[in-house]
């Protein structure tokens, strides 16, 4: 039994014969102090022991003994002393005959085991680094509950006198947990010994306090410095070691290595089965990538889910607790009408459901913006290790799989796939979560209308179906509008990069027409599923009004008794907002998660593909001894990859006709019988020419013995390092001194000697920057000839023992390939006493050749030296006849057709190659110093600014107004008309209902219930014609606009000279024509409107309220000041981020491009790791943009304005009351619209 006096005594607690009002149990104060007991003791018991866990497994070292740390043991130990003293009371009273209730015994017992506890925490957080703690932050918060409901109940009641000990006890308790509450807003010292390296711009999440880490107040700095300035990389913090790139590539390729083997292993019986390889074929844009036969996609899956499990489940936790605070938000402003109609109720209940409403609203916004700023940092880290993953892959592709798809499709599985694959992990709980929000929302209305609620949910049910129909209809259109896209990108593609012989045949206007009726057929798509989408958002908007009406008509006419009120009709329509939510939410998750499906498909279908073998060739680093093989092939027999026939072989009887595409292992097995293995062996120190007609296996003969091609019997030895020239020459897009060193020291004797004899030197010496010259992307800037002079001449630096030439005189004039054979490769150039294996047509360099093969149909016909071979008068005599009687001459043999050739046909070399003056910007390091410099563009030189260029500043007025001229004036006005009468309609509505709840009962009824239903009906339908209306205008708007805008670019493109092409790589010009056509295509009109849907919907909430409470426009001013502020600061700051993360992220592409086509390079001289920590550091400088660009995007914005701005929703009730708690939601939304449509307008 409790004491006498105490609020949880007395009959009236327990006798509930009699009904009272809900409010009266919930915030009685026998229900407050009882939560104020057991509430804490359970959290930190609950929580305490996994925060132990994670503290243990993510030590950052250890701090002194600070003030602050003593301070808190202190306060701890007085509050142990304290509950101490409350256990003590009570037995002593005992001792001396005086009865105590049980719970004035335990209340202080259980609060003493948890002080204990919470100082142990207190501790070990120090012995581990932990300089802020949100768990006691937490525990002190629900600690102050009890007391201060206690203080407040024995302040009213006036009983000092009767026991003074227990008020003494109260308030000292009230103070020390006060001052712990304190404490733990405060944050702590650095670790003394740190477990991670100091960095130079640390993030400063680690060392704040929990509000401030809550809040995302540690970002201010950065977007007040972007405020001030333009922001450059040097401004973005470094990144935690944990979500370093090659920390999470590392983690995730392990996993997926494991799950894969696991998987292989599993389906191993079934790979030997007869049938394999006769799977279906896989869609048409997945034919590209998908392996024969397919792939399981549970590997990987379960690999991502691995790693990333824990954030995910994290964030999704946050997500729950959000939906707990989201539907607390209908209960509270029940129990607040409730409480307003009840006139007996104390005034402090009001008061404190106000106060429980802000809490709740502000509360639901921390966790919503905890669980966004979770799975946005994991939605990085998953990009970032599906990239880094996608980079290793591509360095050990075979040669193939690399034909089973082009550059092309590697770019987009990273700009495209892994980009979608990451954003779908923000609607995974979209499958789940939707249907726990109708359930809830079904219960709340069955509670408030009884069998009514029934057609709420029958309406929301009924429409799901047609917006599944229209986003299948939707979709089905945008196919359409990509494959026209397609079209068009190839056919603006192939333009440009013959712009020359356009212009010279005067056939820009006959290809503008061909572009522009294509044009035209994609923006019929777009703006048909434009409709379709304006049709959609309606019905999402007009669901709400339209459930509501059929719910009050059906609770209103079926009985009598029902009439409408406040509660009944401002509660429903807030639960019907949620319902709303969930409606619109589940189809949209499905539609993007069926996206990522594929993509997640593709990207699984790319991890499959056939990789080179590491242990095909025996090499050795040693260089070989003078007089013995370097070079040996013994028994071989290779193929383009496992599943294909042979293209190496030596043959007896069989002329190279034996061999069919099939792939079955016994058709390959009957026809190695009848073959004998390859054999070749090249000493040290020789020149070996291969020759041989085109297609006969040459270039396959290096590739074999760089192990591109699967070895299917036999053994490949090769002694010392190795250097390889291929035949489509592949550069980098760095300097020409670090193209030539390519990661070698940098000798610049031994540099000159090697572009003088590659006859470099006249070239270099034109340049304006002499060796420091950025040569642009692929070579942009150069010629065939040079970029194939620039290939030789990077093999030659590196001084290697065996150098592998595969046609390097091809691409050259005759008396330059005559400087460069004499000078490079013949027996008195450079490489001489090296082994060299030389691919060539230029036959008239045979006689200088130590030993020559010749190759036919895939087979080594013969081997020996020139003399011997023409005694022989076999196929080298064959070859020779061949090339005088097809009138070659011998010295220059038809090329192929695919090689590059110098733009100036026979006119010399080194005259014909001026051209474009790029300037040098930044190094080819692998460091983030210099990854971030890349992303800083040419300064002021001339260069052709590429993707990587970042504008700085902010958007003019121009910009916007010359969208809007292209708009049209008059439309613009017309759409302008359109949402005001929408919105006038959606305010009629809402005053309308608030009327129809004000309506007298008069004998259990309302006498105006069909007149109300009727015109709340009319209203929304106006509502509705108005919305579609309005919406329809922006987009057929956008459409128009981007028509004229595509118009305009491609004219003026057209018309630029020809020095324009030679200055802009053509990459900058199709990102123009593709990438920011599709921004304004799509993202400009879509964010236009909801921009304007948001701002006008602001206007009605303002309106709403001053006619309700004209003394509320001395509240919305000074609001209005702060939310522009904040949008001021926020868009000048995300601007930035957005472009310099657009070109950080083109930089890995690109490098990755440049990877995938130059990896049998990158592979012969073993610079893989050099290549893997180039995409790791660029990765992590796009992680250093992103991070800050996700917690600036919405979470520092949303949650800044919520804790700042005053709140209106506990001032006024109905209509008024249900507007307030939009106002802070709508000014989000509305400033995030402008922040991207600004970025998009750029």
């Amino acid at each position: 039994m409790a004491a006498p006096g105490e609020p949880c005594t007395g009959p009236g607690v327990w006798n509930q014969t009699e009904p009272e009002p809900a409010a009266s149990h919930l915030l009685s104060l026998c229900f407050l102090k009882a939560a104020g007991v057991w509430v804490p003791p359970l959290y930190l018991w609950v929580l305490g022991p996994f925060y132990l866990l994670y503290i243990h497994r993510h030590g950052r070292g250890y701090l002194r003994m600070s003030p602050l740390f003593k301070a808190k043991m202190v306060l701890g130990f007085a509050l142990i002393l304290l509950c101490t003293f409350n256990v003590a009371v009570p037995l002593w009273r005992i001792q001396q005959g005086k009865p105590q209730a049980p719970e004035v015994l335990i209340r202080p017992a259980v609060w003493l085991t948890t002080m204990t506890f919470a100082m142990f925490l207190v501790h070990v957080e120090r012995k581990k680094g932990v300089q802020a703690s949100g768990v006691q932050f937490g525990y002190w918060l629900l600690c102050c509950l009890l007391p201060a409901t206690s203080t407040a109940q024995q302040a009213s009641s006036g009983d000092f006198l009767s026991d003074p000990l227990r008020h003494l006890s109260t308030y000292l308790c009230l103070s020390l947990v006060m001052a712990e509450f304190v404490l733990s807003c405060l944050v702590d010292q650095p670790p003394f010994f740190q477990k991670d390296s100091q960095q130079a711009n640390p993030c400063p999440e680690a060392g704040v306090s929990f509000p401030s880490r809550a809040a995302f107040w540690w970002a201010s700095g950065l977007l007040w410095r972007g405020y001030r300035k333009p922001l450059r990389p040097k401004d973005l913090w470094s990144l935690e070691p944990e979500n370093s790139t090659e920390e999470l590539v590392s983690q995730l390729e392990r996993e997926w290595m494991r799950n894969r083997g696991v998987a292989q292993g599993c389906a191993t019986a079934e790979l030997k089965g007869p049938n394999r390889g006769s799977g279906s074929r896989a869609a048409p844009e997945l034919q590209a990538l998908v392996p024969r036969g397919g792939r399981p996609r549970g590997p990987l899956l379960r690999a991502l889910w691995s790693v990333f499990c824990g954030s995910f489940l994290l964030g999704t936790l946050s997500l729950l607790v959000a939906d707990a605070f989201r539907f607390a938000v209908p209960k509270l402003l029940s129990l607040f009408l409730e409480f307003m109609g009840t006139p007996q109720s104390p005034a402090w209940q009001g008061s404190l459901l106000a106060v429980l409403m802000l809490l709740s609203a502000g509360l639901q916004t921390l966790f919503e913006q905890q669980h966004m700023y979770r799975l946005k940092a994991l939605q990085m880290r998953l990009r970032t290790a599906l990239a880094g993953l996608v980079c290793r892959k591509v360095l050990v592709l075979s040669r193939g799989a690399k034909k089973a798809g082009a550059v092309g499709d590697v770019v987009n599985l990273l700009s495209v796939d892994v980009q979608r694959l990451s954003e779908s992990v923000l609607y995974l709980n979209g499958l789940w979560l939707p249907l726990l929000w109708i359930t809830v929302c079904f219960v709340y209305l069955w509670q408030l209308l009884g069998p009514s609620a029934l057609t709420a949910v029958a309406v929301f049910l009924g429409l799901l179906p047609l917006n599944f129909f229209i986003s299948k209809k939707r979709s089905h259109h945008q196919e359409g509008q990509m494959r026209r896209k397609d079209s068009r990108a190839r056919l603006t593609s192939a333009v440009l990069r013959a712009m020359r012989t356009v212009k010279s045949q005067g056939w820009e206007a006959a290809f503008l027409d061909r572009v522009l009726r294509i044009r035209g057929r994609e923006l019929g798509a777009l703006r048909t599923s434009s409709l379709l989408f304006s049709v959609s958002l309606v019905s999402f908007q007009v669901s709400t009004s339209l459930a509501a009406l059929v719910v009050f008509a059906v609770h209103t006419l079926v009985a009598e008794e029902n009439a409408m009120d406040a509660e009944k009709a401002f509660v429903t329509l807030a639960v019907l907002g949620i319902l709303n939510k969930a409606q619109a939410f589940l189809p949209f998750c499905a539609h993007c998660l069926v996206q990522a499906r594929v993509s997640f498909d593709r990207l699984a279908a790319f991890l499959y593909l056939e990789e080179v073998d590491p242990g095909a060739v025996d090499s050795s680093p040693s260089r070989g001894s003078p007089g013995k093989d370097c070079i040996a092939i013994r028994d071989g027999t290779f193929a383009w990859s496992q599943e294909s026939p042979p293209c190496l072989h030596r043959s007896l009887g069989l002329q190279g006709g034996g061999w069919t595409t099939g792939d079955g292992q016994e058709q390959r097995q009957n026809s190695m019988n009848h073959l004998h293995r390859i054999n070749l062996t090249v000493p040290q120190g020789c020149l070996l020419a291969i020759v041989g007609p085109v297609g006969t296996g040459k270039s396959s003969l290096l590739s074999a013995l760089l192990g591109e091609l699967s070895k299917l019997e036999g053994s490949v030895s090769i002694q010392g390092p190795v250097a390889y020239v291929p035949q489509e020459a592949w550069v980098q897009n760095t300097s020409v001194v670090e193209n030539v060193c390519f990661r070698q020291e940098l000798d610049l004797s031994w540099l000159e000697r090697v572009l003088e004899a590659c006859a470099l030197g006249p070239d270099v010496d034109s340049f304006p920057a002499g060796i420091h010259t950025l040569i642009g992307e692929q070579g942009m800037s150069l010629s065939g000839g040079q970029k194939q002079r620039l290939s030789l001449a990077r093999a030659v630096y590196r001084k290697a023992a065996v150098y592998l030439l595969d046609d390097p005189l091809a691409a050259l004039d005759a008396h330059v390939g005559q400087h460069v054979f004499n000078q490079v490769i013949g027996p008195s150039g450079l490489l001489q006493g090296t082994t060299r294996i030389l691919v060539t047509h230029a036959l008239h360099v045979l006689p200088q050749a130590d030993r020559i093969a010749v190759l036919a149909d895939g087979c080594i016909t013969e081997v020996g030296s020139y003399q011997e071979l023409l005694r022989r008068k076999g196929a080298l005599v064959a070859l020779l006849e061949g090339a005088r009687q097809s009138g070659g001459g011998g010295d220059r043999e038809a090329q192929p057709a695919a090689s590059t050739s110098d733009p100036g046909g026979r006119r010399p070399d080194h005259r014909s190659e001026r051209s474009i003056k790029p300037t040098p910007t930044r190094g080819g390091g692998i460091s983030e110093a210099q990854a971030a410099a890349a992303l800083d563009g040419p300064r002021g030189t001339g260069q052709p600014g590429g993707e990587g260029s970042v504008q700085y500043g902010r958007v003019k007025a121009a910009m916007y107004l010359s969208y809007l001229q292209a708009v049209g004036i008059p439309l613009c006005t017309y759409t302008l008309f359109l949402f005001l009468c929408q919105q006038v309609a959606s305010f009629c509505r809402g005053y309308w209902l608030s009327l129809w709840a004000d309506d007298p009962v008069v004998d259990g009824q309302q006498m105006q219930t069909a007149l109300r239903g009727w015109v709340f009906g009319l209203l929304g339908c106006l509502q509705a014609i108005g919305l579609f209306a309005s919406m329809a205008a922006v987009f057929l708007g956008g459409v128009q606009a981007s028509s004229l805008l595509f118009q305009r670019l491609l004219r003026d493109v057209a018309r630029s000279p020809i020095g324009f092409f030679e200055r802009t790589p053509v990459g900058n010009l199709l990102n123009h024509f593709s990438k920011e056509m599709d921004t304004v295509d799509v993202e400009i009109p879509d964010k236009l409107q909801a921009l304007l849907t948001y701002t006008f919907g602001l206007l009605e909430v303002c309106l709403a309220v001053m006619t309700a409470t004209p003394l509320a426009i001395v509240a919305i001013l000074p609001l209005m000041l702060l939310y522009a502020g904040f949008q001021s600061l926020y868009v000048a700051t995300l601007c930035q981020l957005r472009r310099i993360e657009s070109a950080s992220y083109s930089s890995v592409c690109s490098h990755v491009a440049e990877m995938f086509q130059g990896s049998a390079v990158v592979r012969a001289f073993q610079a893989q790791d050099h290549f893997v920590a180039q995409s790791d550091a660029l990765m992590d400088m796009n992680q250093r943009v992103s991070f800050p660009r996700l917690v600036a995007d919405r979470s520092w914005l949303i949650l800044a304005s919520c804790l700042t701005s005053p709140s209106l929703s506990i001032i006024w009730t109905g209509l008024v009351l249900r507007m307030a708690m939009r106002t802070t939601y709508i000014l989000m939304g509305n400033i995030c619209n402008v922040a991207t449509t600004c970025r998009a307008l750029f």
